[in-house]
């Protein structure tokens, strides 16, 4: 045999090592040569020596499923803060920004990419705008999705949230069902005929599954189930009894959509496994999940675990009974002091007829559709409430006015309730809307709601707390969603914003939670800059029930 067969350049020596194959550990040694793993064993030879001294070693975690764009960070200042955290490969769905900026936006998301050692892999999104009935900055139709197909990063088509258009068999989303083998799902409470329905359109996975019932129902017609654990959407903990060694296969976790405050402070899928091991998961089945399950879905056959011919992403876990990352290790190079870089800008321009405060009367009085908050959840229920529009908001109830902007075409606004966010005094307003990223704002008073409004409005894309006059911003530059700034500033900004809405009384995450209200793909109530939508029959409806 020639020397080169066992000819290494990094050798690493009394690892314990986990294998997601078996699910158990070995000591063993690691050889490794050009970033790829070599072989185990001590006929190896050459290069760098680490020894472990018997330290745990476990691949690169994967995040099955993000916006990276609801971090508030650029896809290279995001993985900054990620691999920090053990996290080597994640995929995405920039469908954000692409409802913002369109194909410009999605070129914009793959060339900063570029930038990073972190493997980011892209799913084309399916549903520009969220919903026909929704008003965005672009629309992406298959034709304009399919000269992505040969780039190496774009892998599948994104979450299909278009579930009637699925199920009623709409021209334009079968055509974009055709461009992939690989189609994430978005099919929140979907059950019995019409999921399979779904299902056999060629959807394969699910990240909107809130109960062990309704994934276990998915996961036995075939799909891959995700579980989520975001900043509004928090499932894993009710999701966990779910995963053994032998639903594991099909059971990845992700992040879906998280801040950097949240991802800085408490992680990425690294906190995924602390919180899945605390809800009673077994500790190597939640490894499982974090490494090869997300790998083998979406075919990605090069990482996932430590094997040969496997790329050599890793972590070195620090000696604790808590999953805690130590070292991490892309291509067999260690990460570590990552200097930040600026973006390439991308900036848009918001065409907006703002509101003043004559705007925002509510006339009228009796029953009337309030937006109910539903903590940890990015679900809202349906509340029917007896108001008098002249006494709105009201604080003693806790209702507040909510507003949507159209930040594209001076389309106006939509003005609605909601109930549960806590505001006794001042607003919040924001450009990040999910998905079609209008301005959405919500207060306890008038005045401060048009404030915040047109402080967004300047920046051309900001992040406001309002009262007293004054104002606390971030402003997001990059596509009126995200900021251009070193992360470690973003993180300090978000603490200063969370700082002054909780000295209003908001609710714990106030934004992620107004920035979903817009959401028309999620049950049940939301509001648009059109007015109140009802996903339950997936049509606009009024403030007030009329007798």
């Amino acid at each position: 045999m020639t020397p080169e067969l066992f000819s290494a350049d990094t050798i690493i020596q009394n690892a314990t090592l986990y294998n997601p194959f078996t699910c158990d550990w070995e000591e063993t040694t690691i050889a490794i040569r050009d970033g790829i793993i070599l072989g185990f064993g001590p006929e190896y030879r050459g290069g760098k020596i680490l020894d472990l001294k018997g330290w745990r070693i476990v691949p690169g975690l994967i995040d099955a499923h993000l916006h990276i764009e609801s971090s508030l960070l650029t896809p290279a200042e995001y993985a900054r803060l990620v691999l920090s955290h053990g996290t080597t490969t994640v995929i995405a769905d920039p469908h954000e920004i692409a409802n913002v900026a369109g194909i410009a936006g999605i070129q914009a998301m793959i060339c900063d990419a570029e930038r990073t050692p972190l493997d980011i892999f892209y799913m084309l999104p399916s549903c520009v705008p969220a919903t026909p009935m929704d008003s965005a900055g672009a629309t992406l139709l298959a034709g304009d999705l399919s000269p992505f197909l040969g780039n190496p990063c774009v892998i599948g088509l994104g979450e299909m949230m278009n579930v009637p258009g699925v199920l009623n068999n709409d021209p334009d989303v079968l055509a974009k069902l055709r461009l992939c083998g690989i189609i994430d799902g978005h099919a929140p409470m979907l059950s019995g005929a019409l999921l399979d329905r779904y299902i056999r359109s060629g959807i394969q996975s699910d990240h909107e599954c809130i109960t062990c019932d309704e994934a276990r129902d998915k996961l036995r017609k075939g799909m891959y189930i995700f579980m989520r654990e975001g900043a509004a959407a928090r499932n894993l903990r009710d999701l966990a009894p779910l995963a053994d060694c032998r639903t594991a296969p099909r059971c990845a976790f992700a992040t879906d959509d998280r801040h950097a405050d949240m991802l800085d402070i408490e992680g990425s899928i690294d906190d995924c496994i602390r919180i899945a091991v605390e809800s009673g998961m077994e500790f190597e089945v939640a490894l499982r999940m974090a490494t090869l399950t997300p790998a083998e879905r979406f075919g990605l056959h090069d990482r996932g675990a430590l094997a040969p011919g496997r790329l050599a992403d890793f972590i070195i876990l620090e000696d604790s009974d808590l999953f805690s990352v130590g070292r991490v290790f892309k291509r067999g190079v260690e990460i570590r002091d990552l200097p930040y870089s600026p973006p390439a800008p991308l900036r848009t321009t918001f065409h907006c007829r703002l509101p003043d405060v004559d705007d925002l009367k509510i006339s009228g009085a009796g029953p009337a559709r309030v937006i109910g908050i539903i903590p940890g959840q990015i679900t809202t229920r349906l509340e029917i409430r007896d108001v008098i529009g002249l006494n709105l908001p009201d604080i003693q109830s806790d209702i507040q006015k909510a507003v949507v902007c159209d930040r594209y075409r001076a389309g106006g606004f939509g003005i609605g309730l909601v109930h549960g966010f806590g505001l006794i005094e001042g607003a919040l307003a924001v450009s990040v809307s999910h998905d079609s990223h209008n301005i959405v704002a919500l207060g306890a008073e008038d005045s401060e709601i048009v404030l915040a409004i047109k402080t967004v409005a300047s920046h051309n894309g900001a992040m406001v707390v309002a009262s007293q006059g004054k104002t606390t911003v971030l402003p997001l530059p990059w596509g009126g969603i995200m900021s251009d700034q070193p992360y470690p500033d973003v993180v300090a900004s978000l603490k200063e914003l969370d700082e002054h809405a909780r000295l209003l009384g908001a609710i714990e995450n106030p934004f992620m939670y107004l920035s979903f209200l817009a959401l028309t793909v999620i049950p049940e109530l939301r509001l648009t800059e059109r007015g109140l939508f009802d996903n339950t029959c997936f049509a606009r409806t009024s403030l007030f029930i009329k007798e």
